[in-house]
């Protein structure tokens, strides 16, 4: 069974760009442009791995991100944050006591092959029932 993953961003470019690359590697994609779209789809479709960003309009990255780890259901579901936004974000959202820091952490632009080990990796290790 192909593994699924949830593409979060609000450029459509880059929606584009992600699920094709995944998609051409054998992964099931889905989107979503903002934090609320998203949390109806994790809900409706319980991915493998959910790829973030975090500037987005309506439910930002963070607040999505904060929701998905504080709730029981979905606290396994991996994500891996993929932003412009500078390293000090990584240092910041990784020291965040309240949730766990995100299983993957990429600067955009997006190096393919990067995204491609770290979703495999991440999907591997399976989603809680």
């Amino acid at each position: 069974m192909q593994k699924r993953v949830l593409v979060v961003d609000d450029e459509p470019d880059v929606v584009t760009y992600i699920c094709s690359l995944l998609e051409d590697n054998g992964f099931e994609t889905s989107s979503a442009a903002d934090g609320e779209e998203a949390m109806k789809k994790v809900l409706e479709q319980r991915p493998d791995c959910v790829t973030l960003d975090i500037s987005m309009p309506h439910t930002s990255g963070v607040r999505f991100y904060r929701w998905l780890k504080e709730n029981p259901d979905t606290k396994d579901i991996p994500v891996i944050i993929v932003t412009g936004i500078s390293d000090e974000f990584k240092r910041f959202i990784s020291t965040r006591r309240q949730v766990p820091p995100p299983e993957g952490y990429l600067s955009k632009p997006i190096e393919q092959e990067s995204l491609l080990m770290l979703v495999r990796a991440l999907c591997e290790k399976g989603k809680s029932p």
